[in-house]
């Protein structure tokens, strides 16, 4: 096979907490490097290494990466090796990270490499390697020690060209073409080969973890430390379960939870999470135009000019010279005149000579102080033509300035940088922009600042029972027609983002798949409703966790309505070829639900990415204006309208009937009245906390 098999491009994961501290710690990846050059027939490149902690989601997370399907003429990753994790140490968990991601499982390559090395040592016993193919890519664990990982990979490396080209969508019929004797001896394999490949292997499994746990935190980083040689050393605890949490919907409905396996988190616990797991907003340069409201300062902004730039009139009057007295009633000439314009050449004043000045215009030099116009009489006349028009006019030649009072240098002059003094603080970082932020950086020329990104959001309903509302026909039995999408298309667009509209998603995983594939590589958030339940079809869990190799940090809270939200972060290639994680956002299928779950958890993280802060909702104390029931055992968010009373108290009377699945409760609503649990009814005049989706209105009664 070597000599019609092309370069084989191969991965290497070295999963060890130590060594992602110190990489000079680890010894593995030369060790498997020489196996590849050595052992691989010159048919192996390694393209790709890298070194994680013992951590389920980071070992997903760069496998995922590695693995996703890639376009047409781009290379692909063919294998993926780790290496460490396989033992049965507290923090070894590689198999129980990989395993999920396989959509095909290889149990010969896992016989292979255990045959090999019980021929060795017993203990080869104690290891747990996984293998299989995800998408194109085969995928092995190997153990941590250099020489076990190397006597491991020999024991399969031979085989593995022709798992890969399979794998890699080679046609089946031409490979298999002469028999496995062909096979064999292209591989260099056999009856004898075999013997020999298995008579200088053995396991040596030797683990080194290092784990610390932050429960919920968004990386899930844990610490604790064990070696493993077939046995634990020291007193460890597991500290946390594994992922996958969600069903396996291979297994059929039988098999599916039968209770939420996800904890019950508070909502101030839920909108923690999902402030630590946000990314860092980005920023961009943007030219200064009015579609700046809204959006936020990245960097503080300084005058780089005055304003005004020259010294101007603020009254229309007269620009005169002060006398030492101050005294300047009498009669003066009218020798120019300076309008708000431009000009270059306006003639100096002197003391006993006067200029006609309007609004806004420059002071001609010389000229320390403006009489307005009010203060003055014209006495006479002379004709002139007009600039402009050709046409004979009557000019002013002479006027009376009438004032007594004694008149100050500087009366009417807006001074030069008197409104912006050069270099000050125009605007701070993290503004957000207004128009009168636009006007200020007009007066300045500022052409272009630096802006947080606007976030982008994608959504989609999930469900094989919605049907678009565009649709001009009369639903079959078990339809129902999609509210939530408009819906959250219109909040979304009205609280100034940008909305992606992906459609309806059947439920089918590789349907759900492969959109929000697609969804996660063009925005910022993917939002779906619908399928983060207990169902059968409720297929949005299993495909974050099983196909998208992401995290799902919560899938429930204590909260009505809105009980299964969920909350992952996927690790995702962009179509530019980076590599980041993006946040999906589960929200229920009902209704109100899905509304309410949007202001309440999806908007505070549209604003972090946004740069705008306070994120969320705004949140003001309000009085009941009658009695409301109380949920005994979740905290409510209650519908409400909120107005302004006559005697200026915020009053709150409910919408009515708040059943989750009712959209009219939200309909008309200002407010979600934060309301706890209990057993019995708040009294009309008890005052909650309401968070306000919508602008306070006045009681006219």
């Amino acid at each position: 096979m070597s000599s019609q098999c092309p370069t084989l491009r191969a991965a290497i994961l070295v999963v060890s907490t130590t060594a992602a501290k110190d990489p000079s710690t680890d010894a593995a990846q030369a060790t498997l490097r020489s196996v590849f050059e050595q052992d691989g027939g010159n048919q192996w490149m390694v393209a790709e290494t890298q070194i994680v902690s013992d951590d389920s989601a980071e070992i997903q997370r760069q496998i995922t990466l590695w693995t996703e399907p890639v376009d047409a003429g781009k290379d692909v990753i063919n294998l993926v090796v780790t290496t460490g994790g396989t033992g049965f140490a507290v923090a070894d968990r590689t198999p129980e990270a990989v395993s999920p991601l396989l959509h095909k499982q290889a149990p010969g390559l896992v016989h292979g490499m255990l045959s090999a090395s019980l021929a060795i040592t017993p203990f080869a016993m104690m290891s747990r390697p996984v293998a299989g193919v995800r998408h194109n890519t085969v995928i092995i664990t190997l153990p941590g020690s250099p020489k076990g990982a190397k006597e491991n990979l020999q024991a399969v490396i031979k085989t593995l060209p022709h798992a890969c080209l399979q794998a890699a969508g080679a046609n089946s019929r031409t490979l298999h073409s002469g028999g496995v004797k062909k096979l064999e001896q292209e591989a260099g394999l056999g009856s004898q080969g075999q013997a020999q490949a298995q008579a200088h292997t053995h396991a040596h499994t030797h683990t080194h973890s290092h784990h610390h746990d932050h429960g919920h935190n968004c990386h899930r980083h844990t610490h604790s430390h064990g070696h493993s040689h077939g046995h634990n050393h020291g007193n460890l605890v597991r500290l946390t379960s594994e992922n996958p949490k969600s069903n396996d919907p291979s297994l059929g409905p039988s098999r599916r939870h039968r209770s939420s396996p996800y904890p019950m988190l508070s909502v101030d616990d839920a909108l923690s999470l999902i402030a630590k797991c946000i990314p860092s907003p980005t920023t961009t340069t943007a030219k200064v135009t009015p579609d700046l409201v809204g959006k936020v300062l990245a960097q503080d902004v300084y005058a780089t000019a005055p304003v005004p730039a020259f010294r101007a009139s603020i009254v229309d009057g007269y620009a005169v010279v002060v006398p030492p007295s101050g005294h300047l009633r009498g009669v003066y000439p009218v020798v120019s005149t300076s309008h708000a314009t431009s000009s270059s050449n306006l003639s100096p004043l002197k003391e006993g000579q006067i200029a006609r000045i309007t609004t806004g215009a420059p002071l001609p030099p010389g000229a320390n102080s403006v009489v307005m116009v009010e203060d003055t009489v014209l006495i006479t006349t002379t004709k002139t033509t007009h600039q402009t028009t050709g046409q004979e006019i009557e000019e002013e030649s002479s006027v009376e300035i009438l004032s007594d009072d004694i008149v100050k240098p500087g009366a009417n002059i807006r001074e030069i940088g008197s409104d912006i003094p050069l270099n000050t603080l125009l605007l701070p970082s993290n503004t957000l922009l207004s128009p009168a932020s636009i006007g200020l950086l007009s007066s300045i020329g500022t052409q272009s600042i630096t802006i947080y990104s606007p976030p982008t959001i994608s959504i989609l309903s999930t469900g094989d029972e919605i049907v678009d509302p565009s649709l001009p026909r009369e639903l079959s039995l078990g339809e129902v027609r999609d509210c939530n999408r408009p819906t959250l298309l219109s909040a979304i667009s009205q609280l100034g983002f940008t909305p992606l509209d992906i459609g309806i998603v059947s439920d089918k995983t590789n349907h759900l798949e492969t959109t929000l594939r697609k969804a996660l590589r063009q925005s910022d958030i993917v939002l779906t409703t619908g399928g983060v339940s207990m169902g059968e079809f409720d297929l949005l869990k299993p495909t974050i966790e099983r196909s998208l190799g992401g995290m799902i940090h919560f899938g429930r809270v204590n909260m009505k309505p809105g009980k299964p939200t969920t909350f992952a972060t996927v690790p995702v290639k962009n179509n530019d070829g980076t590599k980041t994680e993006k946040v999906i956002f589960g929200l229920p299928g009902n209704p109100a639900s899905a509304l309410v779950t949007f202001y309440l958890f999806v908007l505070p993280a549209l604003h972090q990415l946004a740069g705008i802060t306070p994120v969320g909702l705004p949140k003001v104390p309000v009085v009941l204006g009658h009695d409301f029931p109380l949920d005994k055992s979740r905290p409510e968010y209650h519908r409400a309208v909120v107005t302004v009373s006559k005697d200026g108290r915020l009053l709150a009377t409910s919408t009515g009937e708040q059943r989750s699945s009712k959209v009219g409760s939200m309909e008309g609503a200002n407010a979600l009245l934060c309301m706890p649990a209990g057993p019995e009814a708040l009294k009309k005049g008890e005052r909650v906390e309401a968070l306000l989706v919508g602008e306070l209105r006045s009681d006219l009664a």
